[in-house]
């Protein structure tokens, strides 16, 4: 291992990769602790320690999970990048029902429109979400907690442009992390985010041991659970069913190609971390306007309560919502009737399959696939709530110990490891795996 380390630094690609990447992540954790203009951080700070024991600090940690802690320091990247995923869900969403949207999607030029359109609508999601954030600053002076330094319009208008500048700011370094780093851009956003939390969880949880508030045997049960599930995972992840595929022999030209063998590679979860991340982003954004806005609208504090991240509406709502998109990611980036087309115009066929069948038998095993592979994850993201219910945790450790923290956490890295695996091996170096690599697990 350590030999494989150094070999990364001699490899001046990836090493310009590697700290290209850190760099960016290092720029967007200085901007989630930088508070908005106009907001006292001493007296904020103060506000939410004594909130500790409130029903709100179950909302301010889910909050905070995706803006990496950012939303209780009302910093420049309060939102982080959930506008720009509810956005992208929004235009996913219409590309079915606008045949003009479904057009630009099939060709170079429509992608960039696109993708124009995802951050102009970006933009009018961050104002609105912004405004909503000024709210319940607001609510807070109610509180006692002058927490405004200044005049409430002044504040409101640069809070609201300094926050929808912050969450493009995002946007634009997670698409330079994609174009010159190693991973995900967006992703790896996220990632960092929750990285940075776990410190706080860590000691949390050890003061919690010390004063008896939490039973250690508890957690090393939690521990082992822990580590049991990244196994899971990371088989999950991997895991892959292959169909065989065919191809007769054909003259291209003046040369004639010989019958070839293949296989299409369909993974258990095709999409995976998208239908957690996506069903996250389309709750939290109710939740952030009924749980600032409650104060002052009696229906969206019942909202607010109704939709509690511990409480059985939430979970039900979540649980399908993952399914739902899983199966919905899987059927946009894997067209059951366009693999069978090309599989047909290139001369191929299934063992087993008749052609006019094929379809039908791709959409039959993805479905397959899927259904589980979609369970697993709803199970996966359950995990917080089940050890916040069963062992008493803080939510804020909690939160760290599963669900979507760990799909995330589980995901990115396997993903940045491929790349980084892929780079050294067009530079004939050994990779992290070396010849014992991820195997992925046939079904």
């Amino acid at each position: 291992m350590s030999n494989t380390l150094s070999d990364v630094f001699k490899i001046e690609e990836l090493k310009k990769k590697i700290l290209f990447t850190v760099l960016i992540l290092a720029i967007t954790r200085i901007g989630t602790v930088i508070p908005v203009p106009g907001i006292d951080p001493v007296v904020l700070k103060d506000y939410f320690l004594s909130q500790t024991s409130s029903s709100n600090i179950g909302l301010t940690e889910y909050l905070n999970f995706f803006s990496g802690g950012a939303f209780s320091n009302f910093s420049l990247f309060t939102l982080g990048v959930m506008p720009y995923i509810s956005m992208q869900i929004i235009i996913q969403l219409l590309m079915l029902v606008i045949p003009k949207l479904k057009e630009w999607g099939q060709d170079a030029d429509g992608r960039k429109k696109i993708q124009k359109v995802t951050r102009y609508g970006t933009i009018v999601v961050c104002l609105l979400q912004s405004f909503v954030v000024t709210v319940y600053a607001r609510s807070i002076q109610s509180y006692g907690y002058d927490i405004i330094t200044i005049n409430l319009l002044p504040f409101t208008l640069i809070s609201m442009l300094t926050v929808t500048t912050g969450t493009m700011v995002l946007v634009w370094l997670g698409e330079k992390i994609t174009q010159k780093g190693i991973g995900n851009g967006i992703s790896l956003l996220i990632f960092a985010g929750i990285v940075a939390r776990f410190p706080s969880a860590i000691t949390i949880l050890v003061e919690g041991i010390a004063d008896g508030s939490i039973n250690w045997v508890s957690t090393i049960v939690v521990v082992v659970m822990f580590i049991i599930v990244v196994a899971l995972v990371i088989c999950e992840q991997e895991g892959e069913r292959k169909i065989p595929v065919n191809y007769a022999k054909r003259v291209v030209g003046r040369k004639m190609y010989g019958a070839q063998s293949s296989y299409i590679p369909f993974k258990i979860n095709p999409s995976g971390v998208i239908p957690v991340i996506f069903a996250s982003a389309v709750l939290s954004f109710p939740l952030q306007i009924a749980g600032t806005l409650g104060s002052n609208v009696r229906w969206l504090q019942n909202l607010a309560d109704w939709l509690n991240p511990q409480g059985a509406p939430y979970i039900i709502i979540y649980t399908i919502l993952i399914i739902a998109f899983a199966f919905f990611y899987t059927q946009v980036s894997l067209n059951p009737v366009e693999m069978a087309k090309q599989i047909r115009d290139n001369g191929g066929s299934v063992p087993g399959v008749r052609s006019e069948k094929l379809e039908e038998y791709l959409t039959k095993v993805l479905n397959r696939i899927v259904l589980p592979g979609s369970l697993f994850l709803a199970f996966i993201a359950l995990i917080p709530t089940i050890v916040q219910l069963i062992f008493g945790f803080p939510s804020s450790v909690a939160m760290l110990f599963g669900g979507t923290s760990l799909i995330i956490l589980v995901g990115c890295e396997l993903d940045m490891m491929k790349q980084v695996e892929s780079v050294m091996k067009m530079h004939h170096h050994d990779g992290f795996m070396g010849v014992k690599k991820i195997k992925s697990k046939n079904l």
